[in-house]
């Protein structure tokens, strides 16, 4: 009874909020109503178009839709802040506990840069190169399981389970623990969703105090007996005098495990679904495999796995008009910023062969995504291999079943039926570059 009435009360209040939202601008932006998070570019266009800078009283954020605005703040650190301590608000803080710290996503340079710096390495581009061998090896082992091509879902088969496999093996993380590791990440990911339920708050704190004391077992034994994985390298690596403390060292592992799974079971899922629905793109990709690297650029473009980023105003400035005050906060929108005409012409259509702009999808400026190497390989390789398999690729459902998020947009299924391809039709060379991302 007490939920109910939570829920009445909070429905109430944000009908007020968007009301009023309304009347300032004649445009509202509510991205937890399944109308929105199900298809968001309608809504991203009428903002644009409507309010490109536009104040949110239900999110308390500003909400930023064009390219340029999201371009020049996510490079400008000196104004913008990502740590949410510069943020000005009333509003009671979520019970969300970080034990040890926040992670460096959410500190400035130079806090940041000494952070990243001493993980930096681990994810060059020649780093990640090298991992390119065994990871199709992963692809080629989940796709072998997958029975019966007439009837699978990718993300069961292959989105879910690859990006964990690879950052289990890179730490260091046994087999048999990876069902565990990827439940921990899960529940983790939540607090990054504002559609997160207490219930769920309490069960990814209870995540983070378990996980961080099963990768406290594995640091105790890696440093007894160093072994070729991250834990190791990142227990050695310094900078000068500097190494990461203890506490850092666990939350600089909480993150690397939630980057580093979400976004790229996200990547592989909507850009498969991307192609599905546009079967021209789909055999484009077929009979040119050297557009692999670009088309991969594309879909991270056309439905963009991380929808939202936030930073925080330092200084009183104004952003296309409107007076943004110290401390306010300013919700980058990846997504609509990606389908900005004024940038990608005909920003709606896919097209492999884009090349015109670069997305914002992976950041900008200090916080370019360090993972960025890592997700770009896992997908190339995944899309190689489906091609590479199987022919007449067909989508089975009309309804694609996303999840609730806001922040990482990603399918929960995406049913596919196809045929084994037959020797012949997999003549075409794999594609897995080894370039830099």
């Amino acid at each position: 009874m007490s939920s109910l009435l939570h829920n009445s009360v909070r429905a109430v209040v944000i009908r007020g909020l968007t009301f009023r939202e309304w009347l300032q601008s004649r445009v509202t932006y509510n991205p937890l109503t399944p109308r929105v998070y199900l298809n968001p570019y309608p809504k991203y266009v009428e903002l644009r178009a409507k309010d490109p800078v536009h104040w949110s009283p239900l999110l308390e954020s500003w909400i930023v839709t064009r390219y340029a605005d999201a371009d020049a703040i996510l490079r400008d650190f000196k104004r913008f802040s990502n740590d949410p301590r510069n943020h000005r608000t009333s509003r009671p803080p979520t019970p969300i506990e970080n034990p040890g710290g926040f992670s460096m996503l959410f500190f400035d340079p130079p806090d940041h840069t000494r952070l990243r710096s001493l993980v930096s390495k681990a994810f060059s581009p020649v780093a990640i190169a090298a991992l390119a061998p065994r990871i199709r090896g992963i692809v080629d082992e989940l796709l072998d399981q997958i029975s019966d091509p007439g009837r699978f879902d990718l993300i069961d088969a292959l989105a879910y389970p690859l990006p964990v496999i690879v950052m289990a093996e890179m730490l260091g993380i046994p087999a048999g623990d990876r069902a565990q590791f990827k439940s921990w990440s899960d529940r983790r990911a939540r607090i990054l969703e504002p559609t997160i339920r207490p219930e769920e708050i309490e069960d990814a704190n209870r995540a983070t105090y378990e996980l961080d004391d099963y990768f406290r077992t594995i640091i105790a034994e890696r440093r007894v007996a160093p072994r070729n994985d991250l834990i190791s390298v990142l227990l050695e690596t310094q900078d000068g005098n500097e190494k990461l403390t203890q506490d850092e060292m666990l939350v600089m592992l909480r993150l690397l495990l939630i980057a580093g799974n979400e976004t790229t079971t996200n990547l592989i899922g909507n850009g498969m679904l991307a192609l599905l629905r546009n079967p021209d793109q789909l055999q484009l990709l077929r009979d040119q495999p050297a557009l692999m690297e670009n088309a991969v650029e594309e879909l991270l473009r056309f439905d963009t796995p991380v929808q939202l980023d936030r930073r925080f105003a330092r200084v009183d400035l104004e952003i296309g008009g409107k007076s943004i005050r110290t401390g306010q906060a300013i919700t980058l929108v990846l997504g609509a910023a990606n389908h900005d005409p004024a940038v990608f012409p005909e920003p709606g259509r896919l097209d492999l062969t884009r090349r015109n702009a670069s997305h914002v999808s992976l950041g900008r400026g200090v916080h370019h995504c360090l993972g960025a190497p890592l997700a770009r390989l896992e997908a190339r390789v995944a899309f190689t291999a489906v091609l590479e398999r199987f022919a007449d690729l067909q989508l089975m459902t009309a309804t694609p079943d996303f999840r609730d998020n806001v922040v990482l947009r990603g399918l929960r299924t995406l049913p596919m039926a196809a045929r084994m391809n037959s020797r012949s039709e997999t003549s075409a060379p794999s594609v897995v570059s080894t370039a830099a991302c």
